[in-house]
C-alpha cells in the first residue's frame, strides 16, 4: 500500500530503532507513576519502522521510521505528539501504526548535523512522544523512551570530475563571463582551491563541473554542472552543496561578502565549501581538541604557524570548528582519517605546512627570549622566557610565552627564538609580525610579559606594568 505522509506535527522524542518496551517518563505531567502504569497497562512497544534503515532517494519520498504497537485490544491507534532525530525535532506524521517522515528532510537534518553530504551510513537515534487512542473514544497520554540507532545513507554524491571543477561570478573579474571561467586548483582527490579577490560587498558565484564547460559559453550546456546553495545570496562562508545534474533552476549563488582576498575551497567528498582568509588551524591533544592553533599563509598552500606539539595526534582543518575540510594521516581529507602523529619530540615547533605537496615541517624552538636596549641583557643576549602550554582542566587560552617581575629601562626590545634572529618578532603589540617587524619601544618599569607566538597576523604580546 502506497505510504501517505502529511506534515503537520512538529517533532519530538522516542523511538527505539529496535523493539523497545522502554523507560516511562511522564515529559508533560510530573505524575509519572500513572503513565508508566498506563504505558504497562496498554503493552505498548516502539520498533524501527521497516525502513529505519533506509537511503536517499527512497522510491516514494517516504521513509518508514518507527512502528508503534500495543498488546491491549482496546487500543484502536497512536496520536504522535513529537518526534526528534539525534536530538533534533524533525516533521512526523503518524499513518496507522507507522511514523513517517519525508526522506529529503531527513536526509538535510542529517546531513547538517554532520556537516557533510557524503554517502555515509548515519546513525540515528529517534525519540518519539505520543498518545493512546481508545476504542472507548478516550486518549491515554504518556511517554516513553528508548535506545537503539538506525541508519540513512544521504544521497550519493556526483563522481569526481576528471577535467576538476571553476568559478563563474563576482570573482577575480569574472563577472558570470562564461568563456573565461576561473578554475580552481587541484589539492588532493576532491579537494579544490582558488585564491579569490573580490571587489564588492555582496560577490555573487557559483561553482561548476570542468567537464561540461562549453567554449562558446552556452549556458544551457554549462548549467548542466552548476552546484550552489539552497537559498540564493547565503552568505554563511561555508556549508553543503547542492547539485542536481543536468538542472540549473535550484542550486542558487553563494556570496563572498566584503573586498578583498579570499581562499575559497571546494571539498566534492562532502559536498561542502568554504570561504575564508588563507588561515589553516591545527586541533589535536596538545590544546585539548576545543582549542587550535594558527597557521597563516598567502596563497592558500603554504602555510607556517608557531604551537606545541605531542605525540598523542592532531590534525589540521581549514575552520575551527571542523566545518571546512580536515586533514588527518597522510593529509587524508576524509572524515574518519586517522590523526597525524609526531615522531619528534613533544614540544614548541613553527609548523609548515605544504598543501599541494601534502607535507609538513617542524623546527623545533628551545627558547623564546627577550633582546634590546631595554633588555637587562641589552643587545648582546636574551632573557628567556617560560611556556605556559594550554591547560587542559582550565581550558584557558592556547599556550604562551612568560616572563614575570623582568625589570626593563626605557628603550626597544624585540623577541626571538633559538638565541638567533631566523625567527624573530616585532612591530606593534597587538599584531607582531616575524617580518621584518621594527623594535618595540617601551617606558622603563618592572613587567610581566605573555607573548603569543602563533602565526602572522595574530601574534600579540601582553605587556603588565606593575
Amino acid at each position: 500500500m502506497k505510504k501517505t505522509l502529511l506534515y503537520s506535527l512538529a517533532a519530538m522524542a522516542s523511538l527505539a530503532l529496535a523493539s523497545c518496551a522502554g523507560d516511562y517518563d511522564d515529559w508533560a505531567n510530573p505524575q509519572a507513576n500513572e503513565q508508566e502504569a498506563s504505558a504497562a497497562k496498554y503493552g505498548v512497544t516502539f520498533a524501527n519502522g521497516s525502513e529505519a534503515e533506509g537511503s536517499m532517494a527512497d522510491e516514494d519520498g517516504i521513509i518508514n521510521l518507527v512502528t508503534v504497537n500495543s498488546s491491549d485490544a482496546n487500543v484502536s491507534g497512536f496520536t504522535l505528539k513529537d518526534l526528534k532525530v539525534n536530538g533534533e525535532a524533525i516533521n512526523g506524521t503518524m499513518i496507522g501504526n507507522s511514523v513517517q517522515v519525508s526522506a529529503s528532510e531527513l536526509e538535510k537534518l542529517v546531513c547538517d548535523q554532520n556537516k557533510s553530504r557524503a554517502s555515509v551510513a548515519r546513525d540515528l537515534k529517534v525519540e518519539t512522544q505520543v498518545s493512546i487512542n481508545l476504542a472507548s473514544g478516550d486518549a491515554v497520554s504518556f511517554t516513553t523512551k528508548g535506545k537503539t540507532t538506525g541508519k540513512f545513507t544521504p544521497t550519493a554524491t556526483p563522481p569526481l570530475d576528471e577535467k576538476g571543477y571553476y568559478m563563474l561570478g563576482q570573482v577575480n573579474g569574472n563577472e558570470w563571463d562564461a568563456k573565461s571561467p576561473v578554475w580552481m586548483t587541484k589539492m588532493s582527490d576532491g579537494v579544490y582551491q582558488l585564491k579569490v579577490t573580490t571587489e564588492k560587498d555582496k560577490n555573487y558565484f557559483k561553482f561548476y563541473e570542468g567537464s561540461k564547460w562549453d567554449e562558446s559559453g552556452n549556458w544551457d550546456v554549462i548549467n548542466k554542472g552548476v552546484m550552489g546553495c539552497e537559498k540564493d545570496g547565503c552568505e554563511d562562508a561555508s556549508g553543503t552543496i547542492y547539485y542536481t545534474g543536468d538542472s540549473w533552476g535550484t542550486p542558487q549563488s553563494m556570496v563572498i561578502a566584503g573586498a578583498g582576498t579570499w581562499i575559497v575551497t571546494l571539498d566534492m567528498n562532502n559536498l561542502s565549501y568554504s570561504v575564508g582568509k588563507p588561515v589553516l588551524y591545527m586541533k589535536g591533544d596538545a590544546n585539548g581538541w576545543d582549542g587550535y592553533d594558527y597557521l597563516s599563509g598567502e596563497d592558500g598552500v603554504k602555510f607556517t604557524g608557531f604551537m606545541y606539539l605531542n605525540q598523542n595526534g592532531f590534525k589540521f582543518t581549514t575552520a575551527p570548528d571542523w566545518s571546512g575540510t580536515g586533514y588527518g594521516a597522510n593529509f587524508d581529507t576524509a572524515p574518519e582519517a586517522a590523526n597525524i602523529v609526531i615522531t619528534e619530540p613533544a614540544g614548541y615547533y613553527q609548523v609548515d605546512v605544504d598543501l599541494s605537496e601534502k607535507t609538513y615541517t617542524l623546527t623545533p624552538i628551545t627558547s623564546i627570549g627577550i633582546i634590546g636596549s631595554a633588555s637587562p641583557n641589552g643587545w648582546d643576549s636574551d632573557v628567556d622566557m617560560t611556556y605556559v602550554p594550554y591547560n587542559k582542566d582550565t581550558k584557558e587560552v592556547n599556550g604562551y610565552w612568560e616572563v614575570k617581575n623582568i625589570t626593563l629601562s626605557a628603550g626597544e626590545i624585540k623577541f626571538r627564538a633559538n638565541d638567533g634572529w631566523d625567527i624573530s618578532w616585532g612591530g606593534e603589540l597587538d599584531h607582531l609580525t616575524t617580518k621584518n617587524g621594527g623594535n618595540i619601544t617601551v617606558e622603563a618599569g618592572t613587567y610581566d610579559i605573555k607573548l603569543y607566538a602563533w602565526a602572522e597576523g595574530f601574534a600579540k604580546c601582553v605587556m603588565t606594568k606593575k
